[in-house]
């Protein structure tokens, strides 16, 4: 990492005692993080949106669901849109604040506590299934997911937000609207087809799509965007509008908050969870708000 020698001096020089655990493969901050509790006070993160979300499933797996122990986030990735909720929470379209800025809340030591997602998907291959997933930020189905799984095929030389509206427009190209069936808490299910299915416990995904501008990621409810049917043309006047947050007003979009959302599919789909992608091919997903459990320096 490009700036890991800065921020392992800057850690020192701030007073706090702690080991270095490089990750060098997939799901290794996952294991970290579920081995740390008993042997550490905390865990810092110095990555993007997918280390963290390694280190919250490995810490909400340690903690069995419980309140974990306290999580700093030093963000150094392309979209850092979860740290983006961390006090004081970045404006929309504004910048986010300078790794240094960060420091002085880890070792200030004040934290509170936020929602966590929770998802079973199925059915999977047993051989696949490893149990729940955890989520920090959001996740979803449809148009965003296919974006993500572009992404991976994006040159390495776009980063942010440029490699994202690449991955948009790599998608616009053969995308194909799933049909859902959707449960909201205890209300009916319905049926749609829905260009983007988002459900967000932080406003932003994508490094600057920020879909769900009004949740919170600590008031005990997700943020549930649904939008129906949209051709090509309508997905290309709809992007910037979310990317300026403006786009709530829109006939096509609606939005819920729940606790609990079900999601079944008339095919396989991609699932995409803090911008990684843990089901390449699911058909159920049942997802589960866990108010309060990811405790977090701010």
């Amino acid at each position: 990492m490009e700036h890991w020698p800065q921020v392992e001096q800057a850690l020192h020089e701030s007073g706090l005692k702690f080991d270095v655990a490089p990750t060098n493969a997939p799901l290794d901050a996952v294991r970290l993080a579920e081995e740390a509790p008993g042997k550490f006070d905390a865990v810092v993160g110095v990555g993007g949106d997918g280390t963290i979300h390694e280190i919250v499933n490995g810490l909400l797996r340690a903690s069995n669901e419980e309140e974990t122990i306290p999580l700093g986030i030093i963000p150094l990735g392309n979209g850092d849109d979860f740290a983006k909720m961390i006090p004081p929470e970045t404006s929309i379209g504004g910048k986010m604040l300078n790794w240094r800025e960060v420091l002085p809340k880890i070792t200030a030591g004040r934290t509170r506590s936020f929602d966590v997602g929770k998802i079973q998907a199925g059915p999977i291959p047993p051989e696949m299934d490893d149990g729940p997933h955890y989520f920090m930020n959001g996740m979803d189905v449809g148009f965003g997911a296919q974006t993500t799984c572009n992404l991976r095929q994006i040159p390495r030389f776009l980063t942010g937000l440029s490699a994202y509206l690449t991955a948009v427009i790599k998608t616009l190209i053969d995308y194909k609207i799933p049909r859902l069936r959707l449960q909201v808490d205890d209300r009916p299910p319905f049926e749609q087809e829905a260009t983007l299915t988002a459900i967000m416990n932080g406003r932003c995904f994508g490094s600057g799509f920020w879909v769900c501008p009004e949740a919170s990621a600590d008031d005990g409810f997700f943020d549930l965007l649904v939008t129906e049917a949209v051709d090509r043309l309508n997905i290309m006047r709809l992007v910037p509008t979310i990317m300026k947050g403006e786009h709530l007003n829109e006939p096509v979009v609606k939005l819920y908050r729940a606790r609990r959302v079900t999601i079944e599919t008339a095919e396989p789909e991609v699932v995409e969870v803090d911008g990684e992608i843990p089901y390449m091919k699911a058909r159920r997903l049942e997802i589960e708000l866990l108010p309060k459990r990811l405790r977090v320096f701010v």
